[in-house]
């Protein structure tokens, strides 16, 4: 199968009631080895801004009024404890992933340190978590109907709001995901 790195996975109505359910997902990687990804629309309810005041972060750093009410999303299930910065691209990241697509991410404090100065990324998602899948398992839950697969756009991460951003992915597919039925089948 073809890599899905760059795109966003779109939860069908099947994953309701589970912790996917209504969920859009930016595939960070996915190789032969498995997946591994950041659910981008599901706030935990906790801003950005105290975050970085709960991490003790100099005052400075302190986002300014423009982006205060970011908020910190529930990344996925995995290392729940564990923060992510899925960022625009700047050369002088060296702890920032290059995922291609003018993205990176990273789990090193630097970014976090800089939101809110004059190295801050220009657009910025925090969470907490991430999905994972293993080796073979993301493919037999798309061969399950379980995602739909549309390439990702900076737009749709950092410009609609949470709640907005799982019919918008499904309405670019020329529908709304809700309307498909929960049954899948195969002719």
């Amino acid at each position: 199968m073809e890599s899905l790195q760059n795109h966003f996975l779109i939860a069908m109505p099947s994953l309701d009631d589970t912790f996917f359910e209504r969920s859009v997902i930016y595939l960070c990687e996915h190789d032969d080895k498995g997946a591994m990804g950041i659910v981008i629309n599901k706030p935990l309810g906790i801003e950005v801004n105290s975050l970085l005041e709960q991490m003790d972060l100099p005052a400075e750093q302190v986002l300014a009024d423009l982006a205060v009410n970011a908020q910190v999303l529930m990344g996925g299930p995995v290392s729940q404890d564990r923060g992510f910065v899925l960022h625009t691209s700047q050369p002088y990241w060296a702890n920032s992933t290059d995922l291609g697509s003018g993205l990176m991410l990273t789990t090193s404090r630097d970014v976090l340190t800089a939101i809110g100065s004059k190295r801050s990324p220009e657009k910025f998602l925090v969470s907490l978590g991430y999905a994972g899948w293993s080796k073979h398992q993301l493919e037999q839950e798309l061969a399950e109907n379980s995602w739909l697969t549309i390439p990702a756009t900076h737009a749709l991460l950092f410009d609609v709001k949470h709640e907005d951003r799982w019919p918008q992915a499904s309405r670019s597919l020329g529908f709304d995901a809700w309307q498909v039925s929960a049954q899948a089948g195969h002719a």
